[in-house]
């Protein structure tokens, strides 16, 4: 087993509230940006996952994109 994972690996968000709660939304638009594809984040059984370097991630390419 390697134990020599970097940080972010570990860094997970378990569900669409303390995902919602993470980006200062509310519950109901966390679902649909979760549903609709716009926040990189996959479906584990029924719960949503997401790590925060990924939302970083995304976020920062995002403001990298802006003219």
């Amino acid at each position: 087993m390697n134990t020599n994972l970097p940080d972010h690996d570990l860094d997970l968000i378990w569900g669409a509230d303390a995902i919602a709660r993470a980006l200062n939304l509310n519950t109901k638009q966390a679902f649909y940006a979760l549903e609709s594809g716009k926040l990189p984040a996959r479906k584990v059984g029924k719960r949503w996952v997401t790590s925060r370097h990924a939302l970083r991630q995304y976020f920062s390419s995002l403001l990298e994109a802006r003219p």
